[in-house]
């Protein structure tokens, strides 16, 4: 008996199992059914050309890109009554009315207080809309604004009698006096005014500025030196808004009930302070008028 796998023809592992076909004339045909690991290997002589299927993964459609967003412009038309800051609180105009007048600057002029019914302002569609908690943070930006610089006009005219006494009293220091420190620096970027027409006009024209009510200083100097001749406790007792009962009061003459109505935030809710009085009045002439500067008899 031959010994155990001295001639045992040795087992192969092959590569590639192989598919009987049976043709016809029942010769057989064995086809790999794995394709050679080398690339461009030649097929077997006489085989049958098979195409490879290519098992390439689909490839993602590429996500559509959404259109750019077009710097487009629109137009606004202006109005009676409007203003660079309600248009830009209207709109919702990113940076409120200073982007606006920066945007068009050229058409409005030197003065964003100014501006005119028919006027044209072009609107910059991404400037608006701006997001809503912006909106609301610019809002209580301005709230507070306003609230401060009150309190502030307001510290500003109580304690105004007070330093002229003082400073009166005084006398002039010598010695250790002169040289001692003040007790309390004077708050800082207050802007301080005279105490008279010039002085009232310009913090006016401030006021105005905050909130887009337009105006000049020569258009309210020349209305206030006809209607008081610049004297801040001036009524009329004898025209007709005197016989119904609400004199004109005031630098520019406004009755109580327009005072009312257009009376300006940050300002003195008594019609005879003069920057309450020239404010309202403004204000009241920009919606009747568009400027109190288009103001050039009684109004």
């Amino acid at each position: 008996m031959p010994a155990h796998g001295k001639h045992r023809r040795p087992r192969r592992n092959h590569v590639s199992r192989g598919l009987a076909l049976v043709g016809t004339g029942g010769a057989v045909l064995s086809l790999p059914l794995l394709a050679p690991a080398t690339a461009g290997a030649a097929p077997a002589a006489g085989a049958p050309a098979i195409a490879a299927e290519a098992f390439t993964a689909p490839v993602a459609p590429a996500a559509a890109k959404a259109p750019a967003a077009a710097e487009t412009t629109r137009t606004y038309t202006v109005v009676s009554g409007d203003s660079l800051s309600l248009i830009a609180h209207k709109k919702g105009i990113q940076g409120g009315w200073k982007s606006l007048y920066r945007a068009n600057q050229s058409a409005v002029g030197d003065n964003p207080s100014l501006i005119h019914p028919g006027l044209e302002l072009t609107i910059h569609r991404g400037a608006a809309k701006a997001a809503p908690a912006q909106a609301k943070t610019q809002e209580r930006a301005e709230r507070k604004a306003t609230a401060k610089a009150e309190e502030s006009t307001s510290a500003d005219r109580a304690s105004r009698s007070e330093r002229r006494a003082t400073a009166s009293s005084a006398g002039t220091a010598t010695g250790a006096s002169a040289a001692a420190p003040a007790a309390a620096a004077a708050p800082a970027a207050v802007t301080q005014y005279a105490d008279n027409l010039d002085g009232w006009i310009r913090q006016s024209l401030d006021i105005m500025a905050q909130h887009g009510i337009p105006g000049s200083y020569e258009g309210i100097h020349r209305n206030i030196m006809r209607e008081s001749s610049g004297n801040p406790l001036a009524i009329n007792n004898w025209d007709i808004n005197a016989v119904n009962g609400t004199p004109s009061k005031g630098l520019l003459q406004v009755i109580e009930p327009t005072f009312l109505a257009y009376h300006v935030p940050g300002t003195s809710m008594d019609l005879y302070d003069p920057v309450a009085n020239i404010t309202a009045a403004c204000n009241y002439a920009a919606d009747r008028y568009g400027s109190i500067d288009n103001v050039n008899g009684a109004y």
